[in-house]
């Protein structure tokens, strides 16, 4: 055999190469149960291919098929996953903030079994009291679905806004930081370096484009531009990989979360990326200048007044349709399923009420599904890990660290009720949904209800100036408020903000809501004698939901398993 010349050499170096993302999951093929997928419409032998879209902040009023946004955007390509596949009306998120749900989405399991770090630090200086929120993420080398997908012989992918997985290592570069400086990028690349490797340890084979968390906090001011082109191109690069195995791809937006400004969302610099300078605009979404044009032709918007929310949800729309481009090209169109999601509801962010955990999701397949456009059972975000393993030809049931269940029966048609009640858990709050009734429960720790007026000025200054260094807004300037659902702040912090706003029962212990007369939560039944029996009914379930959790939280469970 002639040896190969350097030519030759170079061609059979970059063929390997090539070869990589297929080679990484051979051993798992060869080991995975065979097993045909049972949903109709794609090809029976064939494990689909997988697409989990996930944006940041979405409102209601920006999805055509919601009451609140029918005929107020322009988004043909999300308008395609709803006319031929299912909106699920009855899904929730389990909390309302970005991390735990996205620790939902990704593991199965409640945000309060997170063991990373800082969560377990917290746990412990609340006297065992578990305070989810920005703190619960997935510890390194934790297994997510992607992990489990792999398994099955699935290539998997990681692209955008992570801010789920932790990270040791990442650092938070100063606020003056300029991304022009070759010190400054090195640090910007060493991280995102750190960042893509600890999303692969989890369970996915490539990974880019990541953000670890939102323009506002990942340090220097001068990259608080959020950039869709960047993230798409990134995902675009992973289908784009040959391998004949079937992929699984989170593509997660880092909008239409703030910063939403036209100047630093949907019409800025598409250069700025978590990185640093890009040295050319990706050319894979239609061109910014466009955005504007188009709503204006569609009735939308008016020249000169180009609304920003609805500018970005046209954006978020091309991304879309670039996915969807993509698998046609590529032929995986027939054999693809489509989540789209937004991670949680707006109206009650950072709270249990249902402006903040019911978020409905949209599951498209070519040919669509047995359950018909709309279904209307309860479905947590919980849930999504189990159908999406059972998608891939495994079986939930194996998996003992789930705390959801796969709803792909309901999807084919096959069930009808999956859960009889819903559990929620956000900071100082918990929640449970049963029967249209909703039970909220809101315990603070005991040294803080203790708290002198000194001490909860002095916490709540400290809050404030943290804000005004990083050029952010703060809400409340009077110690003597009460507390958030989210945040031991008098009065809270910005996320949940609106929320303290918008539920006049906001800050009391016990809270009870009739959804059916009474959607928006303004009428507190609790302690009514004609509600007394359901009222200890919701008590006790959950009770049954915290005996199976970690912490304690405040009567109902005051001792650590």
């Amino acid at each position: 055999m002639k040896p190969l010349s350097l030519g030759g050499k170079t061609k059979y170096l970059a063929g390997l190469i090539a070869l990589l993302p297929c080679l990484t999951t051979a051993g798992n093929i060869l080991h995975s149960e065979k097993k045909e997928t049972k949903i109709a419409g794609l090809v029976p032998s064939a494990k689909p291919n997988i697409i989990f879209f996930i944006s940041d902040d979405m409102e209601r009023i920006m999805f055509n098929c919601l009451p609140e946004g029918k005929g107020k955007n322009l988004t043909p390509n999300i308008d395609l996953l709803v006319k031929e596949g299912v909106v699920l009306m009855g899904q929730h998120v389990s909390s309302s903030v970005c991390t735990p749900s996205r620790y939902s989405c990704l593991t199965g399991q409640y945000a309060s079994r997170s063991t990373c770090d800082e969560f377990v630090s917290d746990t412990r200086k609340m006297n065992g009291a578990t305070v989810v929120q920005w703190n619960s993420y997935i510890p390194n080398g934790g297994k997510t679905i992607g992990a489990l997908l792999q398994q099955q012989g699935y290539r998997t992918g990681f692209v955008g806004k992570n801010h789920a997985i932790e990270a040791p290592g990442w650092k938070k570069l100063a606020l003056n930081a300029d991304p022009a400086d070759p010190k400054v990028k090195q640090e910007l690349l060493k991280n995102a370096r750190i960042v893509e490797e600890n999303i692969k340890r989890t369970g996915f084979d490539f990974a880019g484009a990541n953000y670890q968390d939102n323009p506002h906090y990942l340090g220097p001011e001068k990259l608080r531009t959020q950039n869709l082109d960047w993230i798409t191109a990134k995902g675009l690069e992973f289908m784009d990989q040959k391998c004949d195995q079937p992929f699984f791809l989170y593509f997660a937006t880092t909008v239409p979360h703030g910063p939403s400004d036209a100047a630093h969302s949907w019409n800025g610099d598409r250069r700025i990326t978590s990185e640093g300078y890009l040295d050319k605009v990706p050319n894979v979404l239609p061109a910014k200048e466009t955005i504007a044009k188009r709503l204006i032709a569609a009735g939308l918007a008016k020249p000169g007044k180009i609304p920003d929310e609805k500018a970005n949800t046209v954006w978020i729309d091309d991304a879309v349709g670039a996915l969807i481009k993509k698998l046609k090209e590529t032929g995986k169109y027939e054999n693809t399923i489509i989540v789209f999601f937004t991670d949680h509801g707006q109206w009650a962010k950072g709270s249990v009420y249902e402006g903040g955990v019911s978020s409905p999701s949209i599951i498209w397949k070519k040919g669509g599904f047995k359950c018909g456009a709309v279904n209307t059972d309860l479905i947590s975000n919980i849930d999504f890990a189990p159908t999406l393993f059972e998608m891939a030809g495994g079986k939930p049931e194996t998996i003992k660290s789930f705390d959801g269940k796969s709803f792909l029966p309901i999807l084919n048609g096959e069930k009808r009720k999956m859960h009889e009640s819903l559990y929620f858990e956000m900071g100082f709050s918990r929640g449970v949904l049963k029967d249209s009734l909703k039970y909220i429960a809101l315990r603070y720790p005991e040294f803080a209800n203790k708290w002198t007026i000194e001490k909860r000025k002095e916490v709540l200054e400290k809050y404030n100036k943290s804000r005004i260094d990083n050029k952010m807004a703060y809400h409340f300037t009077d110690p003597t408020m009460p507390f958030s659902h989210v945040m031991l702040i008098p009065g809270g912090g910005d996320a949940e903000y609106l929320s303290t706003k918008r539920y006049k029962h906001y800050f009391e212990p016990n809270q009870l809501y009739d959804l059916r007369n009474d959607p928006k939560e303004q009428n507190n039944l609790y302690g009514k004698p004609e509600y007394a029996a359901k009222q200890e009914e919701l008590k006790a379930e959950l009770v049954k939901y915290l005996k199976n959790l970690p912490g304690n939280f405040g009567e109902f469970k005051n001792k650590i398993d």
